[in-house]
């Protein structure tokens, strides 16, 4: 999760986290803010929030009878959308496109949104009541959608001993500041991607679209839409940044198929056949995987 965080940031790409409560989703956005020194805002999502809850609105000042206008928690660099799906779909629709165009507007002005500017958004797979799954269009907004699992037995030993006690919590060191970020990024866009890596990764989004054409034909009548041309954007922009974070300044297949399953799982909508068979968008990508020959 935390890698995947990291590639988001380096990529100026949003993030989609989805896992059951008390797996320290929040936690972990809350200390990746705190690392940055950058500026941090948390959205609780409820049925009842309003768009300018989000954004903003225009207050009257009595005291110079004029409109001023109160911007909202999306003006931070680093903003947690926690339980995005609870929101109605006026609110989401105001967070997506402020995810988008990094500006919003308040009262015919437009406003820049922070830079670097990231929102990761988290939502629970496991209540359906008074909730608002978000389109397949608005998802498609976010650059990955990263399902957080339970921790090895190990690992959940080690956070048991780490934060048990009644303490205030562990401070956080400052390591980088946000222009150090921006710089990276401008880095990562220029590391090496092989012509025939980019026909993998195309080869790879297409085959979501037209499996028979990579002999997986009983694929076909599972799947609805594939992934789009905006999803072989990401997985080149994030195989260049999971390349980043190793140290090296060319891509390699493995990258490409490391960032696969978080880059195409909310991309590919499945028919009920699908479902009915229990077949999810992974299973799929795994044999999408298997099929498209490696260079």
């Amino acid at each position: 999760m935390v890698e995947r965080l990291l590639i988001g940031l380096l990529t100026g790409g949003h993030v989609l986290l989805e896992g059951v409560p008390g797996l320290a989703k929040t936690l972990t956005v809350r200390t990746l803010a705190d690392v940055l020194d950058a500026s941090f805002s948390r959205i609780q999502f409820t049925p009842d929030l309003l768009p300018a809850d989000v954004v903003g609105t225009m207050i009257y000042d009595a005291q110079h009878a004029a409109f001023t206008v109160r911007r909202g928690p999306i003006f931070a660099q680093i903003v947690l959308a926690d339980e995005v799906n609870r929101a109605p779909a006026k609110v989401q629709s105001a967070l997506l496109e402020a995810m988008q165009e990094r500006q919003v507007t308040i009262g015919g002005t437009t406003h820049q949104l922070p830079s670097p500017f990231l929102v990761l958004a988290t939502q629970n797979p496991i209540e359906s009541e008074g909730t608002y799954p978000l389109p397949e269009a608005q998802l498609d907004r976010f650059l990955l959608k990263v399902k957080v699992g339970y921790p090895e037995r190990t690992e959940e030993r080690e956070v048991l001993l780490r934060m048990s006690a009644t303490t205030d919590s562990i401070p956080v060191a400052k390591v980088v500041d946000p222009a150090q970020v921006l710089a990276a990024r401008a880095e990562i866009e220029h590391l090496h991607l092989d012509p025939r890596l980019a026909d993998y990764i195309v080869d790879l989004v297409r085959a979501t679209r037209d499996p028979a054409a990579v002999g997986l034909g009983a694929l076909a009548p599972m799947i609805a839409y594939g992934a789009s041309p905006r999803a072989s954007i990401a997985l080149a922009q994030t195989a260049r940044a999971h390349a980043f974070l190793r140290g090296r300044d060319f891509v390699s297949p493995a990258d490409v198929q490391a960032l696969a399953p978080d880059v195409l799982r909310h991309r590919i909508v499945l028919t009920f056949d699908a479902q009915a068979e229990g077949i999810d968008s992974d299973s799929v990508i795994r044999q999408v995987l298997g099929a498209v020959a490696v260079p």
